[in-house]
């Protein structure tokens, strides 16, 4: 009975492996958001240092003796990166196992997950050995959400989907807002990385680096803005991309609530900042999800126009 489970040739669909491939990949994803709203929490509760060593924690798997909010803040979201490092290990053998039920492009795909995987471990560790150096903060956040969005694409690729082809120009649209949005995450994790708001406000100092994240919001206003207009007057559009679209105008207008309530207390409100910065990830993922399949319904579309 076992063996079935793991064996290619015994599985009686083989739509069964693609889907728990695409449980697997979308159940990191959410495990990805959630570890970078714990490390937004982390950061904005000074316990970026509180484990002073790495990868333990004063020397220990659990440090018992030193264990407090900040201790165990930087101890559990080490834990739960290295469940999800574990779990992309899994996802890459899984998926090189079950390759003959998968596209062709899916271990490939999983492969690139699993190098970002490790790549965000080792900036996980230089951003301890190195004191929170800014620019490593920096790239940690980024990358964090590139793997987060390979693992969307690849899920969102996977799920069965059938389009109707009148996306038109959505998709175009669609990688234009999910740049700016990522752009701007970056320029918000680097306000964050170097505590600009805080500096500026209290020794007007990086008060240029706060400004451009400020300036930043107006591209992917308009763009998420716009794609949310266009998708409302396209007719016959597929309902799942009526529903991320309407998702994404939700978070859009909740992103600009936080962002300025964050402003206005001037971050003395934490969980404030951990859910303008997770609402950012969503926001991104959102739009992501939309575009990937609006250019797979674009595809289908001209595959039928080119069989009539």
């Amino acid at each position: 009975m076992s063996d079935s489970l793991f064996d290619p040739s015994k599985i009686s669909h083989p739509a069964q492996a693609r889907s728990w491939i695409t449980r697997l990949v979308f159940g990191l994803a959410v495990a990805t958001l959630f570890l970078m709203a714990l490390g937004s929490a982390t950061r904005v509760m000074n316990a970026g240092l509180s484990c002073p060593d790495w990868p333990l924690c004063y020397g220990e798997f659990v440090p018992r003796s030193q264990m407090n909010l900040e201790v165990f803040l930087e101890w559990f979201h080490r834990l739960i990166a290295t469940m999800i490092g574990f779990g992309t290990i899994a996802l890459v053998a899984v998926s090189w196992w079950f390759r003959r039920d998968l596209p062709k492009w899916t271990p490939w795909a999983t492969l690139l997950a699993l190098f970002l995987v490790v790549f965000q471990g080792v900036l996980g560790g230089l951003t301890v050995t190195e004191l929170l150096r800014f620019d490593i903060v920096t790239a940690h956040l980024g990358t964090g959400l590139l793997f987060f969005s390979t693992l969307l694409t690849i899920g969102t690729l996977l799920i069965p989907y059938q389009g109707t082809g009148t996306v038109g120009k959505l998709r175009l649209v669609g990688i234009a807002a999910t740049g700016f949005v990522y752009f701007q995450s970056i320029l918000g994790g680097l306000v964050s990385s170097q505590w600009a708001l805080h500096q500026c406000f209290g020794q007007s100092q990086l008060c240029t680096i706060m400004n451009s994240h400020i300036a930043g919001i107006v591209p992917p206003i308009l763009s998420v803005l716009t794609l949310v207009i266009l998708a409302w007057r396209t007719p016959a559009l597929h309902p799942l991309l009526r529903r991320l679209i309407n998702v994404a105008g939700l978070l859009l207008v909740l992103q600009i609530t936080l962002g300025v309530a964050t402003f206005r207390l001037r971050l003395q409100v934490e969980p404030l900042t951990v859910a303008h910065q997770v609402t950012g990830a969503a926001l991104l993922g959102t739009l992501l999800v939309f575009t990937v399949l609006a250019l797979r319904d674009s595809a289908e579309g001209q595959v039928v126009k080119v069989e009539a």
